[in-house]
């Protein structure tokens, strides 16, 4: 489908990546079919990168991370363990999308998450001070981001949550979010960002604008 013909469109901008696996690579091919220029950056040179992103996102450009930093929103999708090595000075005022989970099942135990009673957004957030962090992305598998995303208004359309303590850094991930064929609900302040990490309800499940809010702001005990 393509979700760049919809009728109701955000401004479009640019778009960084941070992050070439399977979650940015999803995010980055539905932000190219809604017409943003994307700009993809991993922790090798850009001319390591080129090609792959070529094959994988054809329409984005592989950079380095200085410029993927330049963009309008900047989304982080390295792996958790990684976070440290994301530039703090050159996110400074960026609207940044944190789409990354703490889930020791699968990424052992990482102390900076373990040892502390904070979300693992707050702790990001702690690293990226001077940026706006969302919380977003993470409770929908990258296999499903493609298939799901549908255009505005239609019935029973798929919702994200989005939790930040920067309300016009949340307007602006929401109005890319729906540019990108989701709906959004606003789950609060980033400390609400627990109500949809790995092994919630929210997490594990696929709702509609109705339903998410009701899960967020009704079932779950709100930050």
């Amino acid at each position: 489908m393509d979700i760049g013909a919809q009728e109701h469109v955000a401004t479009r901008g640019t778009i960084g990546i941070l992050g070439a696996g399977r979650v940015g690579t999803a995010i980055a091919r539905l932000a190219i079919a809604a017409g943003y220029q994307v700009k993809i950056a991993t922790s090798k040179p850009a001319a390591d990168n080129a090609l792959i992103i070529e094959i994988v996102t054809p329409g984005a450009e592989a950079v380095n991370a200085h410029e993927a930093a330049e963009a309008d929103i900047v989304v982080v999708a390295v792996p958790l363990h990684k976070y440290k090595s994301v530039g703090a000075e050159t996110l400074a005022g960026k609207t940044v999308i944190d789409a990354m989970n703490y889930w020791s099942v699968t990424d052992g135990d990482i102390a900076d998450f373990e040892v502390d009673e904070r979300t693992s957004s707050e702790v990001v957030a702690a690293h990226l001070a001077e940026s706006k962090l969302v919380k977003s992305f993470n409770h929908i598998g990258y296999h499903e981001m493609e298939p799901d995303a549908l255009p505005f208004s239609t019935a029973d359309r798929r919702a994200l949550a989005v939790a930040g303590d920067h309300q016009g850094a949340k307007d602006q991930v929401a109005a890319f979010i729906d540019a990108l064929g989701f709906d959004v609900v606003d789950a609060g302040a980033l400390a609400a960002g627990k109500n949809y990490e790995p092994g919630t309800d929210v997490f594990n499940g696929r709702f509609s604008a109705e339903e998410l809010y009701a899960k967020l702001h009704g079932n779950l005990i709100s930050a």
